[in-house]
């Protein structure tokens, strides 16, 4: 019998990796829409559900770099499989607790376990994207997984609406650990190569060099990231309270949102060949601002088109990033810059959720929208007038031909040891 080509294993490889991305993506979405609904239903508002966020936000913030530590010395799908794991018992048993216990409380807590696995996943699975991405570029093969990222996102939010509109908790959580279980089988298909760090018995990686341009870059991430948490802490009593809405309308909303990302996924493989990326972020981050500013001037259904023109701009953003991270940061060092970069982006989501917990009893969704969106164009300015001094907060862009080539640093960077 033949040998398979290793070209048509790899391809197979990967898109199995996608098909466990998808999944994963539909019991995480499905979590974060089920407890935000659940303890707007209960009666406790806005300030429970930033709450939930925030830990969501804390926990990732401690737990950042030690997930890209782990990802950086251990097998990265072993990682991703128990954390999925881990995810399919919590759901399911979170699901039956909220039966007979306190909501806040309840989610409170499995917020902790799944915002810890959520990280140790995220960073494994992304740092294996140079490895199994097969004859595709960064670009295309970032799209791509976004793309089915987003995509399990919209099929979470239309089904979690209806069975939270139908059913039970206990059966809407009993479906999102069906998709960490998928995730997790899935995924144990994929073949990659080894961690850099598995290469030798006494190999250790390179240290992960932070300059200027690299924090440049957080400051980005951070604007879009606390700009998503926001619309998932807001979302729902922007619907409930300010609209009148319920759950099939809050499951419009994230649908609205979910398919505006997709969009933003399929954007990048074009816009990163076309455009200079500098020109692009800074056009991300200014429409991001007067969109969020729209929104309080709008009303059904037209607040759906700006949810979804938010989910395009937020996803092409990130993606971007994420490409720019992977071409210029080493396979060894991969996992440490995901973790840095994300806990810099979570310390201003923090402050955000704090403000919002003291004042979204008293402001409505709106107006916060309405804030936020000066404060993201005051940070657009900001990055710009940088960028005019000669500062460089863009990157290279991917052409396809050397998706894992490192671009050299600046002289004087500082670095995070190995």
């Amino acid at each position: 019998m033949a040998t398979p080509d290793p070209s048509v294993r790899n391809t197979r490889s990967f898109n199995w990796f996608l098909a466990s991305t998808f999944a994963s993506a539909v019991g995480r979405n499905g979590y974060h829409i089920a407890c935000a609904w659940v303890l707007i239903a209960s009666g406790h508002g806005s300030g429970a559900v930033a709450g939930f966020f925030a830990i969501i936000s804390l926990v990732e913030l401690v737990t950042s770099p030690a997930a890209g530590w782990l990802a950086d010395r251990f097998d990265r799908r072993n990682l991703y499989v128990i954390a999925e794991t881990m995810r399919v018992v919590a759901a399911a048993a979170l699901g039956t607790v909220l039966m007979a216990t306190d909501v806040v409380w309840a989610i409170w807590l499995s917020a902790v376990l799944f915002a810890t696995c959520d990280r140790v996943a995220l960073t494994a699975s992304q740092s294996m994207i140079p490895s199994i991405s097969a004859k595709f570029s960064l670009a295309t093969a970032n799209s791509m997984t976004f793309f089915l990222m987003q995509s399990g996102s919209l099929v979470a939010a239309g089904i979690v609406g209806v069975l939270l509109h139908a059913s039970t908790a206990m059966v809407t959580f009993g479906a999102i650990s069906i998709g960490f279980a998928l995730s997790a089988i899935i995924m144990r298909v994929v073949r990659h190569g080894k961690n850099p760090a598995e290469g030798a018995e006494d190999a250790r990686p390179s240290s992960l060099v932070i300059d200027f341009q690299f924090l440049c870059l957080g400051a980005i991430y951070a604007l879009l990231y606390t700009g998503g948490m926001l619309v998932s802490v807001i979302g729902p009593s922007f619907v409930f309270d300010e609209h009148g809405g319920n759950a099939i309308d809050f499951g419009q909303l994230e649908s609205s949102w979910s398919a505006g990302s997709v969009l933003g996924a399929l954007l990048l493989i074009p816009l990163v060949h076309a455009a200079r990326v500098p020109a692009l972020q800074f056009a991300i981050l200014g429409l991001s601002a007067m969109s969020f500013a729209l929104l309080k001037a709008l009303d059904p259904p037209f607040t759906l088109i700006a949810f979804a023109t938010l989910g395009t701009l937020y996803n092409l953003g990130r993606v971007a990033l994420e490409v720019m991270i992977q071409s210029s940061v080493s396979s060894a060092t991969l996992g440490r810059a995901k973790g840095v970069l994300h806990s810099v982006g979570v310390l201003l989501g923090v402050v955000l959720f704090a403000v919002v917990s003291v004042v979204a009893d008293d402001v409505p969704p709106s107006s916060l929208f309405l804030a936020y969106g000066v404060i993201l164009a005051i940070g657009t300015v900001v990055l710009m007038l940088l960028s005019g001094k000669g500062t460089n907060v863009g990157f290279e862009r991917d052409s396809g031909e050397h998706p894992n080539e490192v671009v050299p640093r600046t002289p004087g960077s500082s670095t995070l040891p190995g």
